[in-house]
């Protein structure tokens, strides 16, 4: 943070007013991994990422795309948006699992939050469908990546 920069502490929450701000574009995308012990996730690339409830990779497309919905529910402070797009990438790599959740929306407000809970809830649905197999898994690295539209663009 800029030294000059003024911030404001307050004890009392309160949501951002955005209503004097234009509407633009608004996408921003966030990542993170889930790691599997070798055996365990040699066993699910065998079955395709199927396990007894089903495909890891699919459900945790459609938790990821609900969460990244619902985020104004779960996080107290954050705009209810209506987002024109969401997708998750859910990739295996050597041992671990990346997601990349991409969300766009045409707002007053970016969709940041969005991109995250979207990231972060598809590795918690991974990490449900596989604890049976071991709970030594690790979700790491959530990140955002990248934001464009409003006063500042982050990430390349």
């Amino acid at each position: 943070m800029d030294e000059n920069q003024n911030v404001v502490i307050s004890q009392k929450s309160s949501m951002v007013d955005v209503g004097d701000k234009n509407i633009t574009k608004r996408i921003a995308k966030a990542s993170c991994y889930i790691h599997f012990p070798e055996q365990v996730f040699q066993m699910l690339r065998q079955n395709d990422f199927l396990t007894h409830k089903g495909s890891i990779i699919n459900t945790s497309i459609i938790a990821g795309l609900m969460a990244a919905k619902k985020t104004s529910d779960i996080l107290p402070l954050c705009h209810p948006l209506q987002l024109t797009g969401t997708n998750l990438d859910i990739t295996p790599e050597e041992n671990k699992i990346r997601i990349e959740c991409t969300v766009k929306c045409d707002g007053k407000t970016g969709v940041e939050m969005e991109a995250l809970t979207g990231a972060s809830v598809a590795a918690l649905c991974i990490y449900d469908m596989c604890k049976a197999f071991s709970h030594d898994l690790e979700i790491t690295d959530l990140k955002l990546n990248y934001k464009k539209g409003g006063k500042s663009d982050y990430g390349g």
